[in-house]
């Protein structure tokens, strides 16, 4: 495999601004408001994996820090860092610091913070209030229910949910563009059922296809996924709901 292939193309495509950010125009929208505010809050971003709460929290940096964070932005996964122990040294550590070369604030980036146990959510919830003035948290998680609501009303909370059609199938035909596949409109319809959503999912789906050296069809999608057809599905659905034959 060439190593063009070797790379994921999540990362070589992730939108760098705010303004290239595939969908959830509103969120964008407020998004960029936010951005040019020295009150800015802590953010909480909620939806399932791959609708862009990563991509919009890393492209929201860029947009704060014109695109060089530097040591102003930390970023830390709950899924690997979710005790307590790190929120009162490691996250402690980073907020109590003032910001540096002259920025309103420092952020932290929180990925799957409803992984976070309870009591260090509470740990968390007072660190975001004791050193407000230097830092900002976004937070990302799959169920904002997960989230305790003490820190929940100390977040203005943006919930993605799955990109349309619209969008997944228009980032996919960009992409093939650059890469230059030989892909047919069936395979991109292909990609967005077996995507149900997620744009990293097609992206992925789309290299996977893409590896195999050959023209991209639906079925070469469905067979990368291990996916079943619609028609097969449909005539499974079928097959279940005739009604069975009555022995004597």
């Amino acid at each position: 495999m060439s190593d063009e292939l070797e790379r994921m193309w999540t990362e070589e495509f992730r939108p760098q601004t705010l303004d290239d950010v595939v969908g959830h125009e509103h969120i964008v929208r407020r998004l960029k408001e936010l951005a040019k505010r020295p009150d800015m809050p802590h953010l909480l971003f909620s939806g399932p994996p791959g609708v862009g709460k990563t991509t919009c929290a890393e492209a929201l940096v860029n947009e704060i820090y014109n695109g060089k964070p530097g040591k102003n932005v930390r970023r830390l996964n709950a899924s690997d860092d979710r005790g307590i122990d790190v929120v009162r040294h490691s996250i402690k550590t980073f907020a109590s610091l003032m910001p540096y070369d002259g920025a309103r604030f420092k952020i932290l980036i929180l990925d799957e913070a409803d992984l976070m146990t309870s009591d260090a959510q509470n740990a968390l919830r007072r660190i975001m209030e004791q050193y407000s003035r230097t830092t900002r948290f976004i937070l990302l998680c799959n169920y904002s229910s997960k989230i305790i609501d003490p820190i929940q009303s100390r977040c203005a909370l943006f919930r993605f949910p799955p990109l349309d059609k619209e969008a997944i199938i228009g980032r996919l035909r960009f992409i093939a563009e650059k890469k230059k596949l030989d892909i047919d409109d069936e395979a991109f319809e292909a990609i967005y059922i077996v995507s149900e959503g997620d744009l990293r999912r097609a992206i992925n789906t789309l290299q996977s296809c893409a590896a195999l050296g050959e023209k991209i069809t639906k079925d070469v999608v469905y067979i990368v996924r291990s996916y079943a057809k619609p028609q097969e599905l449909e005539q499974i659905i079928e097959e279940t709901l005739k009604p069975k034959p009555s022995f004597q």
